[in-house]
């Protein structure tokens, strides 16, 4: 009896100990049931199921996860280069907008106070305006100049000449052509500068910059009438705001007779130039950076061959004069053509490297700079009606650089705003709701047990 209770209790414990082996299996997939379902997306616990004997526990697969991890991070690293890409091109655009706004601001307000240097050796303004109008025929030169060394397919001269002669029709540049579509822009042009000039010799620099910024209110009154425009309410304050400065400018002087003919002329310079892009938009549209360099240089070419005679005209009237050609400055007329023709070049083919707005605002920050130096070079006084006149000029022509869809763009920013707003209240909902979710299901496995 005692042998065979010694000798059945090995198989009683092995068979207690299967059993108490099983329920722990049983309660393992019991709480890993729990668990899957509790939590989407994750995977059943297979190495607590029962197994064949013999067979090996199966290796855990990778979930989508881990699967699209590596595909992830490579998509990842691809969005992180193009915009990483983008940057570099908007941080490069950028770079130009600056050095081009520089070179607008130094080259204008450069030529403006180099004219008046020379108006006190040399009086004569339509002779400096037809000397520096020559230096337009250098345009075409200079730009295929530019497109050989950066063009990769090269043509010749003959060739690229043809190709922007398109510009003017079929029949390319003909003697009809130059005298309807060029001779009257190369009028507006010398007028413009003859006038800008002019007004330098009467008042003083840092009125006329500033009083010449009006050209652009001009452009969208004269755009609004002639070409239909769209109708833009802030330009019409823009306008207003301009015409407000011209009076407040001359109430600043208290209505001299060299004030009033002085700003006269400079507004009458802002006209022509106004006029001047108008009717370039309404007869030609708009042109190619080669069709552009091709008229300023035939610009150049009317005024060498039909403006010419008038200021030999002025010398034997004795209305521009000049006792011997040694007295002329040369230095600072040569000095006054440079600067501009740079400037024209900037403002014309700027647009390549950088945005049309930031080349605009050079005109603006040439103000600044010419009362710097008009402050310590001359008499003017700066007083509350004319920094008024100032400020009233350059803040509307900072308002006509709005672009046509900047109440769409402002509405489509309050509406991001608004949203991001509404979604931070509902995330710190969301969070404080997630947290007693947490602890429940920490207290599962204790329940599970």
């Amino acid at each position: 009896m005692g042998k065979g209770a010694d000798a059945a209790w090995p198989r009683d414990h092995t068979w207690r100990a299967a059993v108490l082996e099983d329920r722990k299996t049983s309660a393992k997939v019991f709480y890993c049931s729990l668990v899957s379902h509790s939590r989407p997306g994750s995977r059943p616990c297979a190495r607590y199921l029962p197994r064949p004997p013999g067979e090996e526990r199966p290796r855990d697969s990778p979930g989508p996860a881990e699967a699209q991890a590596p595909a992830g991070v490579e998509a990842g690293g691809r969005a992180s280069r193009r915009c990483w890409t983008c940057s570099r091109a908007q941080l490069k655009k950028i770079f130009w907008g600056v050095a081009v706004v520089l070179c607008v601001c130094s080259s204008w307000a450069g030529s403006t106070q180099l004219a008046k240097l020379t108006f006190r050796k040399f009086d004569a303004p339509f002779t400096l305006t037809w000397f520096a109008t020559n230096w337009n025929f250098l345009f075409f030169p200079l730009y295929y100049v530019g497109h050989v060394c950066k063009s990769t397919e090269k043509q010749s001269v003959k060739q690229r000449y043809r190709e922007c002669c398109r510009f003017f029709g079929d029949n390319g540049l003909t003697l009809k052509v130059f005298f309807t579509k060029a001779a009257p822009f190369g009028v507006l042009w010398t007028l413009t500068n003859y006038l800008y000039l002019h007004a330098i010799k009467k008042i003083n620099t840092t009125d006329v910059s500033v009083l010449f910024c009006c050209n652009k209110a001009f452009v969208f009154l004269l755009s609004w009438i002639v070409l239909r425009d769209r109708f833009m309410g802030v330009r019409i304050v823009a306008a207003i705001l301009a015409i407000a400065g011209i009076v407040m400018m001359t109430y600043a002087d208290g209505f001299h007779s060299h004030s009033v003919i002085g700003i006269a002329l400079v507004v009458a310079s802002a006209s022509m130039s106004a006029l001047y892009k108008v009717l370039f938009k309404l007869l030609l549209g708009s042109a190619k950076f080669g069709e552009a360099a091709l008229f300023l240089s035939i610009l150049g070419v009317f005024n060498i061959l039909f403006i010419t005679c008038i200021p030999i005209i002025l010398y034997f009237t004795k209305v521009e004069y000049w006792s011997s050609f040694d007295d002329i400055p040369w230095g600072n007329l040569c000095g006054f053509s440079v600067l501009l023709l740079t400037f024209n070049i900037v403002l014309n083919f700027g647009i390549a490297v950088t945005y049309p707005t930031l080349m605009s605002l050079g005109i603006v920050l040439s103000v600044p700079v010419n009362a710097v130096i008009d402050h310590y070079t001359s008499q003017i006084v700066f007083n509350g009606v004319r920094v008024i006149a100032i400020i009233i000029i350059g803040l509307g022509f900072l308002l006509l650089l709005l672009p046509e869809e900047w109440d769409a763009w402002l509405i489509k920013l309050l509406t991001r705003l608004k949203v991001r707003k509404k979604e931070e209240p509902a995330e710190g909902a969301a969070d404080l709701s997630s947290g007693p979710q947490s602890k429940n299901r920490r207290a599962r496995p204790s329940f599970a047990r």
